[in-house]
C-alpha cells in the first residue's frame, strides 16, 4: 500500500482539535503515514538556563495553543459510527528529552507542596541504539516510546484543547501503546481527521509531574484503515502485552467503570462468555491501571494480558 511521508512544517502543525479545520493530506484505508513531530510543547531544543530555549514559528491563536501535532489526515470513506484502527508500526524517539515538575499550580502539586518556586527540569540525551536516556544529573532510564496524543476532533463546532482525552482519543497517554500496538478510535466526524504528537520517551504510569521524558519523534510509522465491523463507544487497543481498554472522566472512580465496564463488553466479544462470568475471571486476570492524573480528565485503562484465560 502507498506510504505518505509528513514532515513538521507550519502547513502541518496545529495545537487543537476541530471538525472545521482541513486535512493536510486525505489518504485511502490500509494506507501508512511516515511522520516525524516537534515535541509536544514546540520546541526545537532542550530547556537553557541562559536563554530561552527555541520553539517553533510562527504559531498561530487560539488554534496553536495545545500540543504541537501532525495533521488533521482525511481517511476517504471514515464516516461516523465506523471505528478508525491505527497500526503502530513503528517509533524512534529523537535525540534529546526533557522533563519537569512543579513550579506552577496544578492538583498533584498543590497536594505535595510542589507549586511554589521555579519549575525543576531535567534534559536527557536519547541513546536509540541501546534504548537508554541519560539525564544531565546522570540519571538513566529505559526508554519505551508512545505517541501521547492519537485522535480525532468530537463532532460539536468549534476549537478544543488538546489537554484532555475524549471518546475519540486525543492526549490519551497511555504507555501500552509502544510499536506493534494496534489502536482503535470511534469516529465522529466525517474523515475521521486524525491527528498525532506528544512524543514520549517512557512515561509510568499516572505521569504524575504532569511531563512524561517528553522528545520529538524522528520517525512514526502508522497504518491507518476505517473498519465498518468495530462499534465501540471508548478507545480500546490491541498491545503486545494484552488486549486493553480505557475510560475517561474528571473522577477517577467513574474513569474506572469505564475503562472495566469496556472491558467486560470486550471479553464477552473476544471469550463468547456472558457478563458475570467476564466479572468473575476479570477480578483474576484483569490488571486496573491509572493512565494518568494530570490531563483535568483522568485516565484509566484495564488490561487482559494475552493468554491469561485459557479453555
Amino acid at each position: 500500500m502507498k506510504i505518505h511521508t509528513i514532515k513538521p512544517e507550519r502547513s502541518t502543525l496545529h495545537g487543537s482539535f476541530s471538525k472545521e479545520f482541513e486535512p493536510v493530506i486525505t489518504i485511502e484505508s490500509g494506507e501508512t503515514l511516515h511522520i516525524s513531530t516537534l515535541e509536544a510543547a514546540w520546541g526545537l531544543e532542550p530547556h537553557r538556563k541562559d536563554r530561552q530555549r527555541k520553539r517553533f514559528e510562527p504559531r498561530e491563536n487560539p488554534i496553536d495553543q495545545g500540543h504541537a501535532m501532525i495533521g488533521p489526515i482525511s481517511i476517504n470513506g471514515a464516516e461516523p459510527g465506523m471505528a478508525l484502527e491505527i497500526q503502530i508500526n513503528d517509533i524512534r524517539p529523537g535525540s534529546w528529552g526533557w522533563t519537569s515538575a512543579g513550579g506552577f499550580p496544578s492538583e498533584n502539586n498543590n497536594r505535595l507542596g510542589l507549586a511554589e518556586g521555579e519549575e525543576y527540569h531535567l534534559n536527557w540525551q536519547l541513546d536509540t541504539e541501546q534504548m537508554v536516556g541519560q539525564s544531565n544529573k546522570g540519571h538513566q532510564v529505559t526508554l519505551s516510546p508512545f505517541m501521547g496524543i492519537m485522535g480525532m476532533p468530537p463532532d460539536e463546532s468549534g476549537i478544543h484543547s488538546t489537554s484532555p482525552p475524549r471518546y475519540c482519543g486525543g492526549n490519551i497517554d497511555c504507555k501500552e501503546l509502544v510499536a506493534g500496538s494496534t489502536l482503535y478510535l470511534p469516529i465522529s466526524v466525517s474523515g475521521g481527521l486524525f491527528s498525532v504528537g506528544d512524543g514520549h520517551a517512557v512515561q509510568g504510569d499516572g505521569e504524575v509531574a504532569s511531563p512524561a521524558l517528553e522528545c520529538p519523534m524522528e520517525h512514526v510509522s502508522l497504518t491507518l484503515s476505517v473498519r465498518d465491523d468495530v462499534k465501540i463507544d471508548f478507545p480500546r487497543a490491541k498491545t503486545p502485552t494484552g488486549w486493553v481498554t480505557m475510560g475517561f472522566h474528571e473522577d477517577l472512580n467513574e474513569a474506572t467503570m469505564i475503562a472495566l465496564d469496556e472491558m467486560l463488553s470486550l471479553m464477552t466479544e473476544l471469550l463468547e462468555m456472558e457478563r458475570k462470568e467476564a466479572m468473575a475471571l476479570a477480578s483474576l486476570v484483569v490488571n486496573l491501571r491509572i493512565t494518568q492524573t494530570v490531563n483535568g480528565v483522568k485516565g484509566v485503562h484495564a488490561l487482559l494480558p494475552h493468554g491469561a484465560i485459557r479453555k
